[in-house]
């Protein structure tokens, strides 16, 4: 600060200092002077103000520092990365389960063929407690499949009878599997999860079905459809049964499979094991030890159904209870027929076959009684169908046509039967057949049927049987068997009797004295015996020494004299002699009774 009195102005004396915008001078006079006058020398500290104003200027005007580039960018970096994150973040939907088993908010992922399209944020129950609510964020690539047909579904370790799925979660946890909708669908944020895995895929070729059925066994979701025994599909539901018993089954065949289904296809169950007792035995069938444990259905397609076209989608089929009545059933082109039986039907119900000459060529379709109005009687109708095929007549014919056909047949003799299918279970059947000299009949219209005419069973073996037994029970057996006892009380009284007692101790009398006789002829005949050895011995030596004579003879004589010729039939005759005596011997040797008795006669001795 300037001393008092001085008059200089300080260096903060506003008077002194530059107006605010002024140019700096440059060589002009202090003060504002005008030029040509003569320069004024400032003061010291007048020259160190002057100099030090630039320097505050050129303070404030200072160059930006590149220090300031590297939060910036870091700002723009988080910035553009922000950006790319909630661009690619997809909408958030929710998702009801039952329960949230397995499920972790912010770690279970959303998969589509095991590649992640999601994350679970949060879970909380619903406002009546009764599922849970899980919201999950779904990336912007799935946005479009978000649709109304979409479903979701915990993946879990399961275990079935038909199948086992879902063991890699016991390491690597549970997830929710993602089945696209179509694009073209209604879109949709809210979905209610499926609390099983659904039998086929969105993506997956084939055909819906739906099979018609009055019980289901042991068929169960996840059953498998077989086709000449290869799994080809599965069942996916079933409908809950309706007022009627029917219950609808959904399922699905796999292309290229699915190109057999033809609108005369037919299904039948093969759940467990069939055990078949018909005319050619006892036959015991199994499709798979699969089909066993879980159940399943068989289908095929008849030789004349092969031809017609595909069956669509959502089709419907009836469902039989096994391959026999889906043989048995009948098709849109079956003939129709009706036949009234007298007696009794017992045996015959609906799918019993009909045969002509032993070959099945229909079934019966219905059978009840029914009251006849005009005979004041009851009756039995029986409703056939036969199949065109089966008898090589073209199908589609009028019913005209099939009339007078029919009456041309039964003409010539054709009539029904009823006959024994199976003895052991007495399953009837009907016959169609020719008869010789029948009485004649007429073929009539009742409705869309034509009657047939009937005749009682020719080989109806039950009946026989029951006339068999009918004949037994008007046997008298009772009556035969009180004659039976009275003829066995005669003869136990007759053997009881004093003269049979008689007899018989006379009989033994006589045998006793048979046998003293006896051994008194063998005393008698023992002293015989025993000299018979020693007479053939002294033959024997006849013999010997009429040989040796002989000899001599021969030697004498020559030997083809008489006298050697009557030599040699002597010596035979003694040697006859001899052999005799010793055969005898023998013979009373075995048999010293027949000394008494003589020889008994042999064979036809007399």
């Amino acid at each position: 600060m300037s001393e008092p009195g001085s008059g200089a102005p300080t260096p903060h004396d506003p008077a002194r200092a530059p107006a605010p915008g002024a140019p700096p001078s440059t060589g002009g006079t202090a003060g504002g002077a005008a030029p040509g006058s003569a320069p004024h020398d400032p003061a010291p500290h007048d020259r160190t103000l002057h100099d030090e104003a630039p320097e505050a200027v050129r303070a404030h005007h200072r160059r930006f520092s590149m220090i300031w580039l590297i939060p910036i960018a870091a700002v723009l970096v988080a910035g553009y990365l922000g950006y790319r994150t909630l661009s690619a973040r997809g909408p958030l939907i929710t998702v009801t389960f039952r329960n949230a088993e397995g499920l972790t908010a912010g770690q279970t992922p959303v998969r589509y063929k095991a590649v992640q399209v999601g994350t679970v944020e949060t879970i909380a129950l619903t406002d009546d407690l009764q599922r849970v609510r899980v919201r999950m964020r779904m990336a912007r690539e799935v946005v479009d499949r978000l649709t109304a047909p979409a479903r979701f579904w915990v993946v879990r370790p399961r275990l079935s009878a038909s199948s086992v799925s879902g063991l890699e979660t016991i390491v690597s946890g549970s997830y929710i599997e993602f089945d696209p909708g179509a694009p073209e669908a209604e879109a949709r944020r809210e979905f209610t999860g499926l609390e099983d895995p659904p039998g086929v895929r969105a993506d997956q070729p084939g055909r819906l079905i739906r099979l018609q059925a009055h019980r289901i066994g042991s068929l169960d979701r996840g059953s498998p459809v077989f086709f000449r025994d290869i799994a080809v599909g599965e069942i996916l539901s079933y409908d809950r049964p309706g007022l009627d018993g029917n219950i609808t089954l959904h399922a699905f065949v796999r292309d290229p499979y699915a190109q057999y289904l033809r609108a005369g296809s037919r299904f039948w169950n093969v759940s467990g094991v069939s055990l078949d007792i018909g005319a050619q035995g006892i036959r015991l069938e199994l499709e798979s030890l699969r089909a066993l444990l879980a159940g399943g259905v068989a289908f095929d397609t008849p030789p004349e159904a092969r031809g017609t076209p595909e069956a669509k989608d959502d089709a419907e089929f009836p469902l039989y209870p096994d391959i026999a009545a889906a043989a048995a059933a009948t098709s849109r082109d079956r003939l129709s027929f009706l036949v009234y039986f007298d007696g009794s039907v017992r045996g015959l119900a609906a799918g019993s076959p009909v045969e002509m000459r032993g070959i099945r060529i229909g079934s019966v379709t219905d059978v009840h009684l029914e009251y006849d109005r005009e005979t004041h009687a009851f009756r039995t109708p029986v409703h056939l169908a036969v199949e065109p095929g089966n008898i090589s007549y073209p199908a589609g014919r009028e019913q005209y046509e099939v009339l007078e056909l029919t009456r041309r047949m039964v003409a010539r003799g054709l009539r029904a039967q009823l006959a024994t299918g199976n003895i052991l279970i007495g399953q009837k059947i009907v016959t169609l057949d020719f008869q010789e000299n029948p009485p004649p009949a007429e073929v009539r219209m009742e409705g869309d049927e034509i009657v047939l005419p009937a005749m009682p069973g020719g080989d109806d073996i039950m009946a026989t049987v029951s006339a068999i037994a009918g004949r037994l029970q008007r046997f008298p057996i009772d009556e035969i068997g009180r004659n039976l006892n009275g003829a066995l009380a005669s003869v136990n009284g007759l053997v009881g009797g004093p003269e049979v007692r008689n007899a018989v101790g006379a009989l033994s009398a006589a045998l006793a004295q048979v046998q003293q006789l006896v051994r008194e002829a063998d005393r008698g005949l023992a002293p015989l015996l025993r000299r018979l050895p020693g007479i053939a011995g002294n033959l024997d030596q006849a013999v010997a020494r009429a040989n040796s004579a002989i000899g001599s003879v021969e030697r004498g004589y020559g030997g083809d004299s008489d006298v050697q010729r009557q030599l040699q039939r002597t010596l035979g005759q003694v040697s006859d002699a001899a052999r005799a005596v010793r055969i005898l011997a023998d013979f009373l040797d075995r048999h010293p009774e027949a000394l008494i008795r003589g020889r008994a006669l042999q064979g036809g001795e007399r």
